[in-house]
């Protein structure tokens, strides 16, 4: 009896091996990671499917082959079960297989009691979405510090002229394109509301292209009369009309030779004229009114506007042919109340200009800041400009008063209005509580810490500061 239970127990261990085998199979089988084991002399054993896809080799390549001899025959590259075997650790590099699929292998030596290493299990891991991404990210970093860096480039010219300003991210964006294409002769067409400062923006493209040593010659289309629109472009030869100059005159086109033509109000220009521009465009030569033949001529277009020459195209009061001509390289320029972190850098150059101009010695109190930042500017820079030119006149001090400014309270809190309508409050709590409405702003406006941060020029740990400390 007992010699019968010793052998109905041997069997049923052994079919329970058997069982287990099988199922440890069958694990290793199902497994989402490539699985590769060797025995400790480097000796493939074991290997399942998801190796097999991952990395295109067949088992019946690889069963029963030493590792070193695949590594020499370059079945495989570079191999993780040797590096384990030869540091006694555990070892994890990546690879990349003939299927273009990148892997990271860790291949972890097992050891019998004895210290000495039996079994090499390796796990084969697919990152190639993984890895695709962190080129896609490193090729994004690149771009992005590209980008910084040409802003930055950008930043330092402005920095140097007399009548840009460039500071927030929006009219930055819009300089960056400004900076590529003025080296070019393309045609630019700035397109923004009035007083967004056009004007300023060609006079940049023109000083930093190569034609920056000749003549830029600026007209507003829209001021010259319609009947003279034509002879003023383009010219006339003597005794063309009724009280024209008896030598003729050049026009524009002609001065302007070798170097930049600014057309501002560009769709103001009358159809018949739009024609005659179009054909100068083309040809790149100009017909004075009365002439015979047409002068050859060098000139760089800068135009601008105010109007949707689109719409105007389909109202049939511009042309579409020129309507594409100009529209090689638009350029928007946001308005001032898109751009708001430029108010204040702008409010200060152009009083910096009036005190040099007047000899005198004017400045801006936090409060005028308050309401500079607060206001929605409709005029744009132009109404900055006129804004700040009359309260620097109207002052009687050497500072300007808010009240000066003759700007209504618009977007303020009655706290702010307490601060704008005074002139003598502890400065320190001006600028605390100038600070804490701009920090509730941005919360209120961006519903999130790091957006909210970014549109005050800081990171979020300040930012999360602040509004812990104004109890936001």
């Amino acid at each position: 009896m007992k010699k019968s239970q010793t052998t109905s127990d041997w069997i049923s261990t052994e079919l329970m091996a058997t069982d287990m085998r099988e199922l440890f199979a069958s694990v290793i089988e199902c497994s989402h990671d490539g699985i590769y084991i060797t025995d400790g002399e480097a000796n493939t054993i074991i290997i399942n499917r998801s190796y097999e896809q991952i990395t295109g080799l067949k088992r019946s390549e690889l069963l029963g082959r030493n590792m070193r001899e695949l590594v020499d025959r370059g079945v495989i590259n570079a191999s993780g079960t040797l590096l384990a075997l030869e540091q006694n650790d555990t070892v994890t590099i990546e690879q990349k297989f003939n299927t273009g699929r990148w892997a990271m292998i860790t291949s972890v030596p097992y050891f019998n009691e004895d210290g000495y290493v039996t079994m090499v299990v390796t796990n084969v891991r697919d990152i190639t979405e993984i890895h695709n991404l962190q080129k896609k990210l490193t090729r994004q970093e690149e771009r992005n510090q590209k980008y910084l860096s040409e802003i930055e480039v950008i930043r330092r010219q402005i920095i140097g002229s007399d009548d840009l300003v460039a500071v927030d991210e929006k009219m930055l964006e819009s300089m960056l394109l400004v900076q590529r294409v003025s080296d070019t002769d393309a045609i630019v067409l700035i397109l923004g509301e009035t007083g967004v400062g056009k004007e300023m923006v060609s006079v940049y493209i023109h000083q930093n292209s190569q034609r920056a040593c000749e003549s830029l010659i600026k007209v507003n289309c829209g001021a010259i009369p319609p009947h003279l629109v034509e002879s003023e472009l383009f010219g006339y030869e003597k005794g063309s009309f009724t009280g024209a100059n008896r030598d003729g005159k050049p026009g524009l086109f002609e001065v302007a030779d070798k170097g930049t033509l600014f057309l501002d109000e560009v769709g103001d220009l009358p159809l018949d004229v739009q024609a005659k521009l179009l054909r100068v465009i083309q040809e790149k030569e100009v017909q004075r009114v009365g002439a015979l033949k047409p002068r050859k001529i060098d000139v760089r277009i800068v135009a601008a506007t105010n109007r949707d020459l689109s719409q105007m195209v389909a109202e049939g009061t511009f042309r579409m042919d020129l309507f594409y001509r100009l529209s090689v390289f638009p350029i928007t320029i946001p308005p001032l109340r898109e751009r708001p972190m430029d108010v204040l850098p702008l409010a200060e150059l152009i009083l910096k200009d009036f005190n040099r101009k007047y000899n005198k010695n004017k400045e801006l109190t936090p409060a005028c800041h308050l309401l500079l930042k607060s206001y929605e500017w409709p005029g744009n820079v132009r109404e900055l400009k006129n804004v700040i030119e009359r309260a620097a006149i109207l002052s009687e001090s050497s500072v300007i008063s808010p009240l000066e400014l003759a700007l209504p309270n618009v977007g303020l809190t009655e706290s702010d209005k307490s601060i704008a309508d005074s002139d003598s409050l502890d400065l320190k709590k001006i600028l605390e509580d100038i600070e804490a409405n701009y920090v509730r702003k941005a919360y209120k406006n961006h519903k999130n810490i790091r957006r909210a941060a970014k549109s005050l020029s800081m990171d979020a740990a300040t930012y999360v500061r602040k509004k812990k400390k104004y109890e936001i």
